[in-house]
């Protein structure tokens, strides 16, 4: 959990939702940005057969994607107005195949830092029967910036 995280930016919501509006991967996979908190994001997707390997479950790529994008935006929530973000390295535990109705992307901020921050994100299934973990992740970002080509 994140705790008591205190952003670096007062309009922080807003510039995480900028930047993931414009990020194109999230709107092609179909998630949506449910919730953003200092140090906090929660990213949501529907099951679509579009997402799925061949067999029928969503396909880990895809849950990598979805939860890379919630912690790094965990992150970016608590860097400078003026600065960036990247992610450096994550690792990824599948727990369970993802079969499920809905799921959502949780990311928190576990060791803020000036450069290098760390997260941890969760990613459950909804269904009829509730919520089932499918896969876990840390992910180290790092704060970017003066770099053109790394803006939001």
């Amino acid at each position: 959990m994140s705790g008591a995280q205190v952003p670096a930016d007062g309009d922080y919501v807003r510039r995480v939702r900028k930047s993931a509006a414009g990020q194109k991967v999230l709107s092609l996979i179909g998630a949506r940005l449910v919730h953003v908190g200092p140090g906090e994001v929660d990213l949501e997707f529907d099951h679509s057969p579009d997402l799925t390997q061949q067999h029928g479950f969503i396909h880990a790529g895809i849950l990598s994607t979805v939860l890379d994008s919630a912690c790094g935006y965990a992150a970016y929530s608590l860097m400078p107005a003026d600065a960036g973000v990247l992610t450096i390295e994550f690792k990824i535990n599948l727990l369970s195949p993802a079969r499920g109705e809905r799921f959502v992307a949780r990311g928190r901020v576990t060791k803020p830092g000036r450069v290098i921050t760390v997260a941890d994100g969760t990613l459950v299934a909804i269904s009829a029967d509730g919520e089932k973990p499918i896969a876990t992740m840390t992910g180290t970002l790092m704060t970017v910036r003066d770099r053109e080509t790394v803006r939001g």
